[in-house]
């Protein structure tokens, strides 16, 4: 990589390359406004190479998978099932058997829910989250416990927005069948000690899942070394597209569920008498996969293996505390969420303007932030706010988006101060 952008407190890491790869941070907006993207929490653009991808699916292999003998067939197959195995380098999962297409990371936990965690949880028993996890992190445990007559347990977070060992411990008991955690917090930023908190699960025989969508394009993820038993990310923070994602399950455990849905490809025989299951993972992919998504999945997994994980993290870190340091000089701006080493996501309020007024200027500037309660409302109402807004930083955003953000602000405040 070059040189040229270089800084003693960064590698090597040359963000304008990366830049350059994204078509849509090159076209203009309104008035050829430049376009400052920092919503990457909520979705990343997509590469040219994954772009391609999609369309290459459908200009030269569009059938379907497994079955046919023809060649479309084939192509389609091979760029199906060749993207799982770069999902299966990509946290290093121990078998092709492991890793499961999913819609997303939401679906992955809706499966954990119903297939894991239903046919196990019995009156009384526990499921542990925490108190800043993303809807799609409570919700399925909620509808699993009135299903079962569980329970649903809560650790609390701290002020400064994480979440101590010491407090999620306290909160593990005998009655503890689940436990479900976000690796990096989608609303603040804060990075959960997960390895740590999956051992102290683990020694009260429970079973942990991790919503890793706010992680996997941000930092190397090895499910074996964390010793997670299931972990959950959507293709689209990745640089690739919507509506796919995958889920590691450890074998024996995926082993042990029954299928999600029936149909399609999760069948190996069907009579009126009773059906039996394909072999993993298939038995959890019912009908006609998102083909073209899982070819374009494959290649954003590609262009990652083309980047350095640990110089994207040390420079959005970089990016991170400029942004924080120009920020705490605003007045009237709060910082939610001063975890230490946390993630490149920045949630604030400002006294006296909605989270979505501040949104709405920014926009006419050019600068794209998300507002509200970034789907984790019992987190905000644990930090006494109706919302935030929020600017997250990805691989491709550089100083000038961060300077960008912050002349915004700054207009903000003169026009509401």
């Amino acid at each position: 990589m070059s040189t040229a952008t270089a800084t003693p407190t960064r590698p090597l890491f040359d963000a304008e390359r990366v830049r350059a790869d994204f078509p849509i941070l090159s076209e203009p907006l309104d008035q050829g406004m430049r376009l400052t993207y920092l919503d990457n929490a909520a979705t990343t653009q997509k590469p040219l190479h994954v772009i391609r991808a999609s369309d290459d699916y459908y200009r030269h292999a569009n059938a379907n998978v497994h079955r046919a003998i023809h060649a479309l067939s084939q192509r389609a197959t091979r760029a199906y099932e060749g993207a799982r195995d770069r999902l299966v380098d990509f946290v290093n999962a121990g078998s092709r058997a492991e890793i499961v297409y999913t819609r997303g990371t939401t679906d992955g936990i809706n499966l954990v829910a119903q297939c894991y965690a239903r046919p196990r949880l019995e009156a009384g028993d526990e499921i542990l989250v925490t108190e800043l996890e993303h809807h799609s992190n409570i919700v399925p445990w909620q509808i699993v416990a009135e299903q079962t007559g569980a329970k649903l347990v809560v650790v609390p977070v701290e002020d400064d927005g994480s979440v101590t060992l010491e407090a999620f411990q306290s909160r593990l008991s005998e009655r503890t069948v689940i436990v479900g955690l976000a690796h990096v917090s989608n609303a603040l930023g804060t990075v959960l000690p997960v390895a740590d908190m999956v051992a102290a699960a683990h020694a009260h025989d429970a079973v942990v899942i991790v919503d890793g969508a706010q992680a996997v394009a941000h930092m190397p993820v090895d499910v074996q070394a964390l010793d997670v038993d299931f972990y959950a990310f959507s293709g689209h923070k990745l640089f690739g597209p919507t509506g796919i994602g995958a889920l590691y399950g450890k074998q024996a455990l995926l082993d042990a569920m029954p299928p999600y849905q029936g149909g399609g490809d999760m069948i190996e025989t069907v009579s009126f008498e009773g059906t039996t299951w394909n072999e993993l993972p298939y038995k959890f992919e019912a009908g006609t996969p998102n083909i073209a998504g899982a070819a374009a999945f494959g290649a954003a997994l590609e262009y990652m293996d083309g980047l350095d994980l640990d110089a994207i993290a040390t420079h959005e870190h970089g990016l991170l505390e400029r942004a924080t340091r120009a920020m705490q000089d605003i007045d009237g701006l709060r910082i939610i969420g001063t975890a230490p080493g946390k993630a490149a996501i920045i949630s604030f309020v400002m006294d006296g303007v909605h989270a979505h007024d501040i949104g709405t200027l920014l926009d006419e500037s050019g600068v794209a932030i998300r507002t509200g309660h970034h789907c984790a409302m019992p987190l905000m109402q644990r930090f006494g706010v109706p919302a935030t807004a929020r600017a997250s930083f990805a691989a491709y955003n550089n100083d000038d988006d961060v300077d960008a953000l912050i002349k915004g602000l700054e207009s903000v405040q003169r026009i509401f101060g």
